[in-house]
């Protein structure tokens, strides 16, 4: 699998800015997906060789970054809902108002 066409797919499926998402999944290490959460915070070479430790030898599912983090983006998402920003937090987490309201009213 070519560079290229690695980066293709991550840029058409990018929802959200990096550095945010950093932050978030930061705040709220607790809500990210296993095993992914023990990746955070190493590097390259650290985060392939935990990988393969875990589950080396099998064929691995790799979910879209908004699976691995849906849970930290929600969280962040209630605690900066004010009543009145539905529309806002949906085009910043990348979701649907109909989806934002869902994420609000059902914790």
């Amino acid at each position: 699998m070519s560079m290229e066409f690695i980066k293709e797919k991550t840029n058409k499926h990018e929802f959200m800015d990096k550095a945010l998402l950093r932050k978030i999944a930061l705040n709220h290490p607790h809500d990210i997906l296993r095993p992914y959460d023990m990746l955070i915070g190493l590097d390259g070479f650290d985060a392939i060789c935990a990988l393969s430790a875990q589950v080396g030898g099998f064929a691995v599912y790799i979910p879209a970054t908004r699976t691995i983090f849906a849970k930290c983006l929600e969280h962040e998402a209630r605690k900066e809902y004010n009543g009145r920003n539905i529309a806002e937090l949906a085009r910043r987490y990348g979701y649907t108002e109909r989806h934002m309201r869902r994420i609000i009213k059902h914790p």
